[in-house]
């Protein structure tokens, strides 16, 4: 209908569409968009592996080595931290619902997992690093983020400027690394500058109390339980931050995670910009846990056994409620808030969550068992409580959350108002709703303002204020309502076209 994407974005959109227009046509088209997203998303968490991984190989980071030897190797120690930053990504709780969907959040997100990867390798690699570099920095630019992609390539130069007498593997070659960075940053510049996706996002005068609180908040559960974690490692590091040259395992993810915050203050898309900082976050948070007390990791794992637990209990207590209807006060609360939905039992994801729900006890029992010392013991509770929590939810809660947060059960209630016309008009539709009467209800939409003369107008309730101001409607007459079963406010009107003889 004309309208321009939710976000200046091209690259996302042009992969969903080159992945339905690839896919074999016994592949429903929703699911191969779905395809690249979850590809971008499993290389986000490759390159926080191994960002994370070439940070810990910096000399700087090194543990200091025993008198008589017996440490771990650079490799060993650097691959044991890799693993402790991919463990706290996947405990994030901000990662839980943005990982899953189909937007341009999901490519942000690998494309600064690939900027931080390249960024942390290129003391030791020199291609693959250039090619993430490029490619990250481009991506970002076409994904919507072109401005983060510019401050994230001109801090990195930045911080390899100031580590220029931190000796390495290939201390010869820093001032290539930063040159290299900046032609990567001005190729994205350039890019973003010829399709036209500079967009001016920064509005300060909304930071009010209000919105100071309500970021506080974001940042406490969106990024939890890495935050505390990242913070005992600066504060742990504090010195080494404070001297002439501080080391790129502290500046590096820091300068990433500092621009993500600022454009969470600063924009109006919060939690996706924070989204963004989560890979630095994590290598920050890996780099605390060789630090942690014996007291602390036994607090981390009983806070998070504890929460964890309750949490799968509560989604299996309502899974069996709404399976037999016991306990009734769960089964009823689910008929309040979900009115209309029916629920049927499905054997695969029952599998699913019941291995799931086997391997935590196991988790549980392997962590409080006596086994050989691991740097990353800390956070295998806290990211396979995660994991634990998506499938519960993705199986045996994913028919009731479609339901409740998909536009179809509309779309269908609309389809039977209107049946199948040759085309309907609307007036302030969000572009979800246009998608979801196209796709689901199989409706042609056209704009009122200049469309044809369709036998029916469907209005978003949020525009009614509008409508008798910008559309004549004398030869329109209210025919029915059709509300959202989850939200009553969420409601479309929809008008019928009748002749001036019939008024």
């Amino acid at each position: 209908m004309g309208l321009p994407p939710e976000v200046d974005a091209l690259l996302p959109y042009w992969l969903g569409a080159w992945a339905m227009q690839i896919a074999p046509n016994w592949i429903a088209a929703d699911f191969a968009a779905r395809i690249p997203f979850g590809l971008m998303l499993a290389t986000s968490l490759l390159a926080t592996w191994y960002g994370t991984y070439y940070l810990a190989r910096n000399p700087k980071a090194q543990p200091v080595a025993f008198a008589f030897g017996g440490e771990a190797s650079p490799i060993d120690y650097a691959r044991a931290l890799a693993d402790g930053g991919l463990l706290a990504i996947i405990a994030c709780l901000g990662l839980a619902q943005l990982s899953h969907e189909t937007t341009p959040a999901q490519a942000q997100l690998c494309f600064a997992a690939l900027c931080f990867f390249a960024v942390a390798a290129l003391p030791y690699r020199t291609v693959l690093p250039a090619i993430s570099g490029t490619a990250g920095l481009a991506g970002l630019s076409l994904s919507g983020a072109p401005t983060m992609a510019v401050l994230f390539g001109l801090g990195s130069a930045l911080a390899y400027g100031i580590d220029r007498q931190v000796a390495n593997e290939r201390r010869d070659q820093t001032g290539f690394h930063i040159i290299g960075i900046l032609a990567a940053t001005t190729l994205a510049a350039l890019l973003t500058t010829l399709l036209d996706l500079w967009q001016w996002r920064v509005d300060l005068l909304e930071l009010t109390t209000a919105k100071w609180r309500d970021l506080g908040r974001l940042a406490l559960w969106f990024t939890w339980p890495a935050w505390p974690l990242a913070g005992w490692t600066v504060w742990r590091w504090r010195r080494h931050l404070g001297t002439v040259a501080p080391s790129l395992h502290l500046t590096l993810p820091l300068w990433f995670v500092v621009v993500a915050v600022a454009t969470t203050i600063l924009t109006e898309a919060s939690d996706r910009s924070l989204l963004l900082g989560l890979p630095a976050l994590a290598a920050l948070a890996a780099f605390a846990l060789p630090t942690l007390s014996r007291s602390v990791s036994a607090l981390i794992d009983w806070f998070t056994l504890l929460f964890f637990t309750g949490c799968a209990i509560v989604i299996w207590v309502i899974w069996i409620a709404m399976e037999t209807g016991v306990p009734q006060q769960p089964a009823a609360n689910v008929a309040r808030l979900v009115p209309g939905f029916e629920h049927s039992f499905s054997l695969f994801p029952f599998v699913i969550a019941f291995l799931a729900s086997v391997a935590w006890i196991w988790l549980v029992t392997w962590r409080i068992g006596r086994h050989p010392a691991a740097i990353w013991k800390s956070l295998v509770l806290p990211s396979g409580g995660a994991v634990l929590s998506y499938l519960l939810l993705t199986t045996l809660w994913m028919p009731m959350l479609d339901y409740a947060r998909s536009d179809v059960p509309l779309v269908k209630r609309v389809v039977a108002i209107v049946n199948k016309p040759d085309c309907v008009q609307g007036f302030g539709l969000p572009r979800h709703r246009i998608a979801a009467l196209t796709f689901h209800g199989d409706l042609t939409v056209q704009p009122a303002e200049v469309g044809p003369r369709c036998p029916w107008l469907i209005v978003e309730h949020e525009a009614l204020a509008k409508l008798f101001t910008e559309i004549d409607m004398a030869h329109w007459e209210l025919t029915a309502k059709a509300r959202q079963p989850t939200d009553r406010a969420d409601t479309l009107f929809i008008y019928k076209r009748v002749s001036s003889s019939a008024r």
